[in-house]
């Protein structure tokens, strides 16, 4: 029986703080998270100097950046807990400064076209989990490639939208099965919709290996307000539904469930029609 791989995104909704990142490490692990993810940008190196100058709230995003000071007791701490530590770099210099800690690196749907940053990632030999919202499939191919080319072999391409949060209808989730056939990897869903019906979905339709999805502890995350992120009550209840549909699966054979044994003998008979059997009626 295999359960996908659940990865609670962080993102910039720790304020932070390294305590309110150790309580987001302690309640994934708690309702049944199997990796918590962070970002790791500097402002200055994720937009250009011309989108600054035009957007000069843009800056106010320096409040959301991760201190890297943080890593070793992120990594630790997920350790304690038996989650994994994934982190997305933004930058170049972030995937060597990432190197120590991570279990898998995460590059972002908006840099897939960054082949640099790919290529980085791959050659340190560790997993690689790629979103590819946004992307036409003459970009995927070519992202897919140079990761390849660059030694990587294990890589998880996860279908998504970037529309935050994403319309239901817009999901596409039967892109996933297009991403495992085409590339012969394993594929999953990056959920922007916050709706159980699409993760369950996901997993149960289209086998989705992986489901990441963003969390907020409380509603006071910087990014809470853009109606993208669960809040732990409601994805707890979407992990143990999926994980119960699952198990209730079972296989194509015919079984006799053990619950229902005892029943067996309290069947119609079938020379009258009447319950229970009638060698079973002798020992009443």
């Amino acid at each position: 029986m295999t359960f996908p791989l659940f990865v609670a995104e962080v993102s910039s909704n720790h304020g932070q703080d390294l305590s309110r990142c150790i309580k987001f490490i302690d309640i994934s692990a708690d309702i049944g998270c199997d990796a918590v993810k962070f970002q790791l940008f500097k402002v200055d190196q994720l937009f250009s100097i011309e989108a600054r100058t035009a957007r000069p709230e843009l800056e106010k995003r320096k409040d959301w950046e991760l201190p890297i000071e943080f890593l070793p007791s992120l990594k630790k701490h997920c350790d304690k807990r038996g989650v994994q530590f994934s982190c997305t770099p933004f930058y170049l210099e972030a995937v060597k400064e990432l190197e120590p800690y991570v279990d898998f690196y995460k590059v972002a749907s908006y840099e897939l076209m960054w082949h640099a940053l790919l290529e980085a990632c791959a050659k340190t030999g560790k997993p690689l989990v790629m979103s590819t919202g946004m992307a036409t499939i003459e970009e995927i191919d070519d992202a897919v490639s140079a990761i390849r080319t660059a030694g990587c072999n294990d890589l998880t391409l996860l279908s998504t939208i970037s529309g935050y949060p994403t319309p239901i209808a817009e999901c596409n989730l039967a892109f996933i099965d297009t991403l495992r056939n085409r590339y012969k990897v394993k594929s999953g869903w990056s959920d922007h919709s916050v709706n159980i019906g699409v993760l369950a979905r996901a997993v149960h339709a289209y086998g989705a290996s992986m489901v990441e999805f963003h969390l907020d502890l409380d509603g006071q995350g910087d990014e809470f307000k853009t109606g993208h992120c669960w809040l732990p009550e409601k994805i707890e209840s979407a992990i143990k539904l999926i994980k119960d549909g699952i198990m209730a699966s079972g296989s194509a054979e015919k079984i006799l469930g053990a619950s229902e044994i005892a029943d067996r003998e309290w069947r119609a008979d079938p020379v009258d029609g009447l319950r229970p059997l009638k060698k079973t009626r002798l020992g009443l």
